[in-house]
């Protein structure tokens, strides 16, 4: 694909933008460009995930909602099918002959964030700024998957030897769909994955060859159940869930850190009470924590477990904890690094070769990469920078689109170089 019809592409599906498990129109989109290129196998949707492994599903309603959204912007009625009950996703398989087996990894859902609407914003100055309101592609997501097509058609055109796998991953935005995939074992026969992401504040022409630092994670979902009382005549009657949760918010932050590593804790959302002059009987807190490690991110749970169920009891309430979503931590591999740094070096439009960089955040790449190194192969997360005039999941995020054929050109060459 040259340079327009990457940017076609991804301008399409920034127009397009569908949160986790919602990714209707966006499966279709790549089903369509992946028959347009041919390949030996493509599988949709519950073809290549392990369906009690997905985390963070929506309802039935919500799901619905986007599948008919979808319809009406054009996608296809079998592959929407497919995908019923957001069985999103597609993996894509080249037979190339005698050789290893290669996968490349992009994910492609967005956030729910309201896109910038001004002149300033080069996506609404040339007309492709999301067309759903409160939704849109804010990490560059649209990006990846064009990326990824470029470089299904380019090692399709190569001598590539060995089998080439183009993983479509939904639902990364909230850790749901790594572990699906895992699980279901499509990707257990890999010698060598490739897993991309763009920007991290890495700018165009700059490329990390083996992201690291990632922060394992676990995003989890506290209750607290009181019992309500007329706040005026009878306060003492009722048992406070808000005030539990209160507890529960202040106690968290004060969860002692490690000296193995870095932790983090958030209180992200919290909600409870039915009016002011009732004592409030139910609370919800959706928090999360992480660690530099899985194990220190295991430390920060039990804990934020103990600080959720004795701030409950401090009150005179009840608590119940539940995980939303979660993935570890993982490490690249420094050989696999070495091929696509080597291949970058040559690339045109690349002035800056990273080794190593760390992405300070989480993935859930990570568990592809867990799965593939536990079964004696090779993973590296591969950062394409691209100038990003506002930071990731902000409403300004934007692409440069340099970056995309830079992109193809470092993987499709580090595939090439690998098979």
């Amino acid at each position: 694909m040259d340079h327009e019809q990457l940017a076609a592409l991804r301008r399409d599906l920034h127009r397009h933008p569908e949160p986790a498990w919602c990714e209707y129109r966006t499966t279709s989109r790549i089903v369509e460009e992946v028959e347009r290129i041919g390949v030996d196998e493509l599988r949709v949707g519950p073809e290549l995930l392990d369906g009690d492994a997905r985390m963070a599903v929506p309802d039935g309603e919500t799901l619905g909602r986007w599948r008919e959204r979808a319809r009406e912007a054009g996608a296809r009625e079998d592959v929407l099918d497919q995908c019923a009950g957001g069985f999103t996703g597609a993996l894509a398989t080249v037979d190339g002959g005698d050789g290893p087996t290669v996968a490349l990894r992009v994910d492609i859902d967005a956030l729910p964030i309201t896109e910038a609407d001004d002149r300033t914003h080069a996506p609404a100055r040339a007309g492709f700024r999301s067309g759903t309101e409160g939704y849109m592609h804010a990490c560059g997501h649209d990006a990846h998957a064009a990326i990824g097509i470029g470089v299904l058609e380019a090692v399709v055109e190569s001598d590539f030897a060995g089998t080439f796998k183009l993983l479509f991953q939904p639902a990364e935005e909230v850790i749901g769909g790594g572990r699906a995939v895992a699980e279901s074992g499509v990707l257990d026969d890999l010698d060598q994955l490739l897993a991309l992401h763009i920007g991290l504040d890495h700018p165009t022409g700059e490329v990390v060859a083996g992201v690291n630092g990632f922060l394992a994670v676990r995003q989890f979902e506290a209750n607290f159940r009181g019992e309500s009382a007329h706040a005026g005549g009878h306060p003492a009657a009722g048992r406070d869930a808000v005030q539990a949760l209160a507890t529960a918010v202040q106690n968290l932050h004060a969860i002692r850190r490690h000296e193995d590593g870095a932790t983090r804790v958030n209180a992200g959302v919290v909600s409870g009470g039915t009016a002011s002059n009732i004592v409030p009987e139910s609370a919800t807190l959706e928090g999360e924590v992480r660690g530099e490690t899985t194990a220190l991110m295991e430390y920060m749970s039990d804990r934020a477990e103990s600080v959720v169920t004795h701030a409950a009891g401090m009150h005179g309430c009840e608590s119940e904890l539940a995980t939303l979503a979660e993935a570890p931590s993982a490490e690249s591999d420094a050989a696999l690094a070495d091929v696509v740094y080597a291949v970058a070096e040559g690339v045109e439009g690349v002035d800056s070769v990273v080794h190593s960089a760390p992405l300070g955040g989480s993935e859930d790449a990570t568990y592809l990469m867990e799965r593939v190194q536990e079964r004696g192969g090779r993973a590296s997360f591969v950062g394409v920078g691209t100038d990003h005039p506002g930071g990731h999941h902000t409403p300004t995020f934007d692409v440069d689109e340099r970056s995309l054929a830079i992109g193809v050109d470092v993987l499709a060459g580090a595939i090439e170089q690998l098979g």
